[in-house]
């Protein structure tokens, strides 16, 4: 809506913004990695359902449990403290931000930063430690080549307000101005989804089915923006031996990655006393008619928004391509190769799979 009416917003408000989606980005990549994936690997794919949960996890890695919960709160309390609710914020408003965050808010939650680096120091030692000892699985199951579609922006990641990155299989990287999306993408209706499948418009249907989410992203920028998490890029690509990962199973790194970067951001935003300032939103802010496209990333993939507007500022056409767009063909790719690959080629076969880490 900003872009179709031509408004800028102050530089505090855009601080809080991108302090509001770091914290987000912190908490959620953590909720998934602690109670969706980790219970799979700690205890082992084969392992009864009845222990593969994050309980259980709690149950028998106390510290573990109590150390991820400390973290996911954090995120969570950040929210709530910027956005009046942390799950759907309300505090977004056209021209900036509704509610400033108070110098004793900001205080509270920088005296927990120091022990929020050590977990996640700690977290990232755990999720590595996963992923070497799962090496084989990793290696060989689910490696399917796909295009991957990302924000990024100089060739830095970016999860605010960037270009549009569509990486191809190679690793070729091209960014695009969002506004030109359609110019870039098409989508499919599929009659086995209500949602569409996006695919790269020059390569087309189904080839060109592209991902979206934290191993796009790692694969769509030349570096991370914070020094911790470009160091742990530089980790998993000298692991991988390529700048192009096509290991399915990387996402749960990809995701740990981008967590550390997410609390770097947060620390650096934080400590900038701009955060708390009063001057986050812009009273000159008339309705006119416009379209504008706002691009983004959340957690789980890019989010786009084009919008039209009359002279009211009434919206007269929306389009909206969300995670789930972006994500389910490619997806469906994805399953379609490993289930071809475990029941036709036998892969697993020759996979080694470590001890669990609990018995």
């Amino acid at each position: 809506v900003e872009a179709a009416w031509g408004i800028e917003i102050p530089e505090p408000a855009e601080k809080l913004r991108r302090l509001l989606m770091n914290a987000k980005q912190y908490s959620s990549h953590l909720l998934h990695f602690f109670a969706l994936a980790a219970p799979d690997f700690l205890y082992g794919p084969f392992a009864s359902p009845a222990k593969r949960n994050v309980v259980s996890v709690i149950n028998d890695m106390p510290d573990v449990g109590k150390m991820a919960l400390q973290m996911m709160d954090f995120g969570q309390q950040l929210c709530a403290a910027i956005g009046a609710k942390a799950v759907h914020p309300v505090v977004g408003i056209v021209g900036g931000m509704k509610k400033a965050l108070t110098e004793e808010q900001r205080e509270h939650f920088l005296g927990q930063i120091d022990q929020q680096l050590e977990f996640m120091e700690a977290t990232a030692k755990l999720a590595v430690d996963v992923v070497e000892k799962y090496w084989d699985v990793v290696a060989k199951v689910a490696v399917v080549p796909l295009y991957y579609c990302s924000v990024a922006k100089d060739g830095v990641h970016e999860i605010y307000d960037g270009d549009w990155i569509v990486t191809d299989p190679e690793g070729k990287r091209t960014a695009y101005n969002p506004t030109d999306y359609l110019d870039v993408v098409s989508e499919h209706v599929s009659s086995s989804s209500y949602a569409t499948h996006c695919f790269v418009k020059d390569v087309g249907y189904p080839e060109g089915m592209y991902v979206a989410g934290p191993l796009a992203m790692v694969n769509g920028c030349e570096r991370m923006k914070t020094p911790m998490a470009q160091s742990a890029l530089k980790q998993m690509r000298e692991k991988v031996g390529s700048d192009i990962i096509h290991n399915q199973f990387a996402y749960h790194w990809a995701r740990i990655i981008e967590a550390v970067e997410a609390l770097e951001r947060v620390a650096e935003l934080l400590k900038d006393p701009a955060v708390c300032s009063e001057n986050i939103k812009t009273l000159d802010v008339e309705p006119k008619a416009g379209r504008g496209v706002g691009f983004t990333e959340a957690p789980r993939g890019n989010l786009l928004y084009d919008i039209h507007t009359d002279e009211d500022g009434i919206c007269t056409q929306l389009n909206l391509l969300v995670a789930t767009n972006h994500n389910i063909g490619g997806i469906n790719k994805v399953l379609a190769a490993t289930a071809k690959g475990i029941f036709e080629e036998d892969v697993l076969s020759s996979v080694k799979l470590p001890e669990p880490f609990i018995k």
